[in-house]
């Protein structure tokens, strides 16, 4: 069935924000005294929610998790949020969708408030209909939490018009919560293997590449 609907992740898929994460990651791990090592260690970081993050490399309690994530939100609102860039052809990709009217909506394991903030400031979001994301209060923050939260906002009643498009395992898990199709991108932060073995229905390597599957 041809899609209707095209919800995106954000980080990864739409945008380049390793450094910024990164550096924010770094931040809150020395305020807990903990060596971040090198940068390649951090990239499992890159995607999943935080506090899921702090409590599997760090074994910290949920408590001490939401308390550090605070302290990366000191770096990262201040100024990690702007170390990025988006990835080329995706303002072309997005403008295309929206010339053959299709509806797109964000749909991130980001607080929505910052999410709004990084597409208002790369002139990105007047190309969605939606923008979905985490909550502060880390009431809604798994990825089918959030799909479903978008998916209810559009009023999307038959989940097989819809498609999720995400670089990592949990963009491909939530989407199948959620009964919708998922295309996996290989320029993010996941690997070909990890979206396979989660169930992708596509690999998209390029950005380019993404509207063949629609």
């Amino acid at each position: 069935m041809k899609k209707k609907y095209v919800l995106f992740d954000l980080d990864g898929t739409l945008t380049d924000s390793q450094e910024g994460i990164l550096n924010s990651i770094e931040y809150m791990l020395r305020a807990y005294g903990i060596s971040a090592g090198d940068r390649d260690s951090l990239r499992p970081w890159l995607g999943p929610p935080l506090k899921e993050s702090l409590m599997k490399y760090c074994g910290f309690e949920e408590k001490k998790a939401l308390e550090a994530v605070e302290k990366y939100r000191e770096y990262y609102d201040r100024q990690g949020i702007f170390e990025n860039q988006v990835y080329p052809g995706i303002p072309k990709l997005l403008s295309d969708l929206k010339e053959q009217r299709y509806v797109v909506a964000l749909a991130t394991s980001k607080p929505e408030t910052a999410a709004v903030r990084v597409l208002k400031h790369f002139g990105l979001d007047q190309a969605f209909t939606f923008i979905g994301g985490a909550t502060l209060d880390d009431s809604r923050v798994k990825k089918g939490d959030v799909i479903r939260y978008v998916l209810k906002a559009l009023k999307v009643e038959r989940p097989e018009e819809a498609v999720m498009v995400g670089d990592r395992e949990h963009d491909v898990y939530g989407a199948k919560e959620n009964g919708l199709e998922v295309i996996g991108v290989l320029y993010g932060y996941g690997s070909p293997r990890e979206l396979e073995d989660a169930g992708a229905d596509g690999m998209a390597a390029q950005v380019e590449n993404i509207l063949e599957f629609l």
